[in-house]
Order: C-alpha cells, then structure tokens, then sequence
C-alpha cells in the first residue's frame, strides 16, 4: 500500500519506518523538503537508516497516497491537511493520530478541545470527503509501532471514524503492527473519548518516568 505520513517527528518517523518495515511504500511530507533534508541531527540519523522511505512536500506525499496519516502536531493538523490539498485527500482513508494539546501553559499540556468535540471531528468536518479514523493516540510512538514490546501485545487501542471499511483498512494497518486487541468505538464522535485520555497519559508518563505502557480492556 502507499502511505503517506504527515509529519517529521518522533510519531511521523516511528510509523513511516515500520509501515516501510513491513513493505508499504512509505513517503513522508514536510512543509519544505530542502528544511528537512538539511535538518542534520538525529533526522538526519533516522534518514540514513531508512533510505527506502521518500520524502516529499505535504501536496506531493499526499497526492499519491492511498492512505494517509495524520503524525503533525494536534495544533498544526489542520493547517497541515489544507497544504495537503483537499483534492489530494478526498475519498483517501486518514488515519488521524494527533491529539489536541495545549502547550502554552507548560507541562503537563491541556486540551485545546473536549467534551463537546475533537479534533478528529474538526478534520472530518473540515474535509468532508476524507474518511478520518481516530486510531494510536493513546499510547506512545514506540508501541503504536511495535506493540509486542509491552506484555506481547496483549494491551487496548482504539479505532473511531464513520466509514467502516476504512476503520477495517486501519485495523488491518494495527494487526499488522502487532496489535491484539483493537476495539472499535462507533463512529467519529467517539473520538472525544480517546483524545480525553491523554489528560491521564500524561500523568502517568510523570509518575512512571517512561511512556512504555497502556491500558487493557478486560473484558
């Protein structure tokens, strides 16, 4: 499958080398590709250990893709999605990770939307013809890739969106990560609930002093 992942960070990079790991043709998009080739650093790094993954503009990494995915930062998203280009998105499954933090009060960061909305919701609004599924926003980058890492895999993650064949395409994505145990919410309203757990990730990222753990639903 082509995949293209937006964002160049930790969460862009872990997905885009383990989708690439697994044979996707993987690009990523930046806002400027000659910024991010010339980052140096541990990019840089990252860069040379994958060279099979491209990299393109936003417009251009999204343009070919069959399924994108959202690894920007909640408050960039829909600035990200608009560069993108609607008419590169539309009738493609996104798989949304962000989360809408609020940095601006220092750590740990707040909400920029809750209870009422999300900001899965905000992007299906904004781009009708996308099919978005909320999916990995829960945990963090190193087990969304590699879940078998934390009690073989045997640990909860979510999916949201309205449109079930696309939730059934990133389920698919999920088990082929390694994850056991996926459980479909309902439609994008759902992810209200997914995004409003981070409050409590982030608490128990300070008290655990590391971000290798997750929650189960027994059931």
């Amino acid at each position: 499958m082509r995949i293209a992942v937006l964002g160049t960070g930790v969460v862009g990079r872990t997905i885009a080398a383990r989708a690439a790991e697994l044979g996707h043709q993987v690009t990523i998009g930046t806002r400027d590709v000659t910024a991010t080739r010339d980052r140096g650093g541990d990019h840089a790094d990252w860069a040379a250990r994958h060279p099979v993954v491209g990299l393109a503009t936003l417009a251009g990494a999204a343009a070919d893709a069959e399924l994108v995915v959202n690894a920007t930062s909640g408050a960039a998203s829909l600035a990200a999605l608009t560069a993108a280009g609607e008419a590169n998105l539309a009738g493609k499954v996104l798989l949304d990770i962000a989360n809408p933090l609020d940095h601006a009060a220092g750590f740990p960061p707040t909400l920029s939307v809750l209870n009422t909305d999300s900001l899965g919701e905000q992007i299906q609004r904004a781009f009708p013809q996308l099919k978005v599924v909320k999916a990995l926003n829960t945990t963090a980058a190193d087990l969304m890739a590699d879940p078998r890492q934390l009690a073989d895999g045997d640990h909860t993650v979510f999916v949201s969106g309205d449109d079930a064949d696309a939730k059934r395409t990133v389920t698919g994505l999920l088990t082929s990560f390694g994850h056991t145990d996926v459980v479909d919410l309902g439609d994008i309203t759902t992810a209200r609930g997914t995004e409003m757990l981070l409050p409590l990730w982030l608490r128990l990222y300070g008290t655990l002093g590391t971000g290798i753990f997750n929650v189960k639903v027994v059931r």
